[in-house]
């Protein structure tokens, strides 16, 4: 698909124009980092003091806001932005995927260390255990989450906004990009019920 060379009413600069600047985002939002510092310090003391209320609030916190993110992304601003122009799909990713480097990865770090620490202290990893079957499926589902959330979702989040930082951004693949991102937040939403369904028959059990 060609593509319009210069800035599209969004002023959002696309390929085919030299001379075009760059858009000024940051890629990591670095007024959003004393946040994700508090998250961390603060999975390290609930972990280390062993407070089951502590470890509970960022399991449950981070599990929940985990969940909610990727069906909302999946399910709701996917088909959204399905149906905007490639200008303003661009525009709006412009000011959405910076949020998202930090956001994702903190909520897997909270969610899966209070969980396995959790895990742990309620002896229900060790074998005998009744929960133990569903704890290592819930395990290997979150595990494939985490891999898909660090391994895909993250890097195709980059790999837009360094495209976005070009003098000359090419909107094919910042679009391609983007797709790639809600999809897959789609299927870890999907997962992430799976997960739901687990986690209420351990803690029912």
């Amino acid at each position: 698909m060609s593509v319009t060379a210069g800035f599209t009413p969004a002023g959002v600069p696309v390929s085919g124009d030299a001379h075009a600047s760059p858009l000024d985002l940051q890629i990591v939002p670095l007024k959003a980092l004393p946040i994700v510092g508090a998250a961390v310090l603060f999975v390290i003391y609930a972990i280390a003091s062993n407070s089951m209320w502590a470890l509970m609030l960022a399991h449950v916190a981070g599990g929940g806001m985990w969940t909610a993110v990727d069906l909302y992304v999946g399910l709701i601003l996917g088909p959204i932005m399905g149906g905007l122009s490639q200008p303003a799909r661009v525009e709006f990713a412009s000011k959405f995927m910076p949020k998202m480097v930090l956001l994702m990865p903190t909520l897997v770090m909270l969610t899966l260390a209070a969980g396995f620490q959790i895990a742990i202290n309620y002896g229900t990893l060790y074998q005998g255990n009744a929960n133990q079957p569903w704890l290592v499926a819930s395990m290997v589902v979150v595990g494939i989450m985490a891999i898909i959330a660090l391994g895909i979702l993250e890097p195709a989040n980059i790999a837009v906004l360094f495209e976005m930082k070009k003098p000359g951004p090419d909107v094919e693949v910042i679009d391609h990009l983007m797709k790639r991102f809600v999809y897959t937040a789609g299927i870890t939403g999907l997962m992430q019920i799976a997960t739901l369904l687990i986690m209420t028959r351990v803690a029912t059990q």
